[in-house]
């Protein structure tokens, strides 16, 4: 494979000056605006001993701390692409390797989640033992060693396998023309089918189990409410990993929207983009930061403190 092919045929499907522009002030605006929101549930987290020791806080935050890394890396392959156009094979293998296994924590994270809040209602009296301080930090490290050692294998094919000049020249940065070896591909395909059923079979097994248990508190008529919350919480885990999930699929779809609007085909990449990239990352804090009545309150208290500072200044 020889460095031409590297060049992803993009010039024809190029914006005009203020669609770009308008665009890149969106999409920094948006990814802005979220990772301030996330800045702020660290900033609640780390201020509060309730949340960081307990395993469902940890999880969260680190969703939180994950989604702010790839959502940065994403936007900077974003901006750099339209901006440079193309950069450095060096610094676009460091950035796409960091989208790539922070994409790839998003799913395993929600599993990891959907499985505490199984335990928590189907199995409360072995919660405190299944889910220690302790092994929730093992499993996040296994979930970033696992991710770091796929998106790595990639790495270290393309290193093999390309001459040394290719790495000091430019190229139009996108996984595809990157990371396009054979193994690679193949290497993709297996793990996005494994992540798939393994992900998605832990979150229906959660929610039903989850729903059995609200159902017959229900009828018991024993207090139900956290039961019935769980169930809209894993609901909503499924709704974002839909979303995370049609990462997976995105290459399918550009090239079968490509061949149908081949005109307006960066318009429809710019939007599959927020929708499958962004969307996903501003669900996370709706989850927790917001629908937790826990974490609501010290966020509340945490803003009025620093509104009734700022009003003491004045």
């Amino acid at each position: 494979m020889n460095s031409s092919s590297y060049n992803f045929n993009v010039t024809s499907y190029r914006d005009s000056q203020g669609t770009v522009v308008a665009k890149n002030v969106f999409l920094l605006a948006l990814g802005l605006t979220i990772n301030y929101i996330n800045c702020t549930l660290i900033h609640t987290f780390r201020k509060h001993q309730i949340f960081y020791l307990n395993p469902r806080y940890i999880l969260f935050i680190h969703l939180v701390l994950n989604d702010m890394i790839q959502l940065t890396a994403t936007i900077s392959l974003f901006f750099f692409s339209y901006v440079f156009y193309k950069i450095q094979v060096t610094l676009c293998c460091l950035i796409i390797s960091f989208a790539i296994f922070t994409t790839l924590n998003t799913p395993l994270n929600l599993a990891a989640m959907a499985v505490e809040c199984y335990i928590a209602i189907c199995l409360p009296l072995r919660h405190a033992e299944l889910c220690t301080i302790r092994r929730t930090y093992i499993l996040i490290g296994w979930i970033w060693a696992m991710n770091i050692i796929s998106a790595l294998s990639d790495v270290f094919i393309f290193l093999a396998t390309q001459p040394l000049q290719l790495f000091h020249s430019t190229i139009f940065c996108e996984r595809n023309n990157l990371f396009r070896h054979p193994v690679s591909v193949k290497k993709r395909e297996v793990s996005y089918i494994i992540y798939l059923i393994g992900v998605w079979f832990t979150l229906l097994y959660a929610y039903v189990k989850i729903f059995l248990a609200a159902k017959a508190a229900k009828v018991s008529k024993s207090g139900d409410g956290d039961a019935k919350k769980a169930s809209k919480t894993i609901l909503l885990h499924g709704f974002q990993l839909l979303l995370c999930m049609l990462t997976y699929l995105a290459h399918f779809m550009r090239n079968a929207l490509l061949n149908l609007f081949p005109k307006h085909f960066v318009h429809v990449f710019f939007v599959s983009y927020i929708i499958i990239q962004v969307l996903p990352r501003f669900i996370s804090p709706i989850v927790y930061g917001l629908r937790d009545k826990t974490f609501r309150q010290h966020l509340k208290k945490h803003l009025i403190c620093k509104r009734r500072s700022t009003i003491t200044r004045w």
